[in-house]
């Protein structure tokens, strides 16, 4: 059995695979200065199956090291924390390269192995990134921009007057009180704002072959688009494999 582990700046998600099978995932709020003690507590009774190995993406540094203890303590071997190093199987044009997190290339990995090159991979959590992998296997970089829940946060901490909501679709565009307003502004703009690069992304590239993964993909995929909610865990997965 396989734990996958992405820590991510909100959520640390884990993934049970049983060969190519995903057999449980869960998550956990991510708290930076985390102790091990801290994350076997939220963890524990949800492992239930003896653990082979660990495999590990990571943007939040502070807290590896209380991971790699952690996962010491579940497994037969240390765990492998991904970085970028790794041969993703990529030429990667990207300048420095320390400075591309690691999560955009193991679902650009994902990606081209389970979906095949050209391809445009867009993650939808607390930054928004859209990365472009050409028909050679190139990945040629990316857009980064805030999320929807960071676009929010950002407009009440500049305007405290105004309430911090929580960015939820409206059946109507325009709100008929200040929070429905706003509520309105974060989620239609953040949108908008997706809809119009992966648009522009597109028709510079040519490329219609699209990936969507984190929360909010459906409120921008087009009919055409894949949808991959477990893209990270199982380009983890492939990665182990390796």
């Amino acid at each position: 059995m396989l734990l996958a582990v992405d820590i991510g700046n909100s959520a640390i998600k884990f993934g049970l695979f049983e060969g190519e099978t995903l057999t449980s995932k869960f998550s956990i709020p991510t708290k930076r200065g985390a102790t091990s003690d801290e994350i076997k507590l939220a963890v524990d009774h949800r492992v239930h199956d003896s653990i082979d190995s660990t495999i590990v993406c990571s943007v939040v540094p502070e807290i590896d090291p209380s991971m790699r203890d952690f996962l010491r303590s579940l497994a037969e071997s240390d765990p492998v924390f991904v970085n970028n190093s790794f041969d993703f199987d990529l030429m990667i044009k990207y300048a420095p390269l320390d400075s591309l997190g690691t999560d955009r290339l193991v679902n650009a990995f994902a990606a081209i192995e389970r979906y095949g090159v050209p391809c445009i991979v867009c993650s939808l959590g607390t930054a928004t990134t859209i990365d472009v992998v050409n028909a050679d296997r190139e990945f040629l970089g990316g857009i980064i921009a805030p999320g929807m829940d960071a676009m929010a946060e950002a407009l009440h901490l500049k305007a405290p007057r105004l309430p911090k909501v929580a960015a939820e679709k409206r059946d109507n565009l325009l709100g008929n009180s200040t929070e429905e307003s706003v509520q309105s502004g974060i989620y239609n703009g953040y949108v908008a704002m997706v809809e119009g690069l992966l648009e522009r992304v597109r028709k510079e590239f040519e490329i219609k072959n699209t990936i969507l993964t984190g929360g909010n993909a459906k409120a921008v995929a087009l009919d055409t688009d894949v949808i991959d909610s477990d893209l990270l865990l199982n380009g983890l997965r492939i990665l182990a494999e390796r």
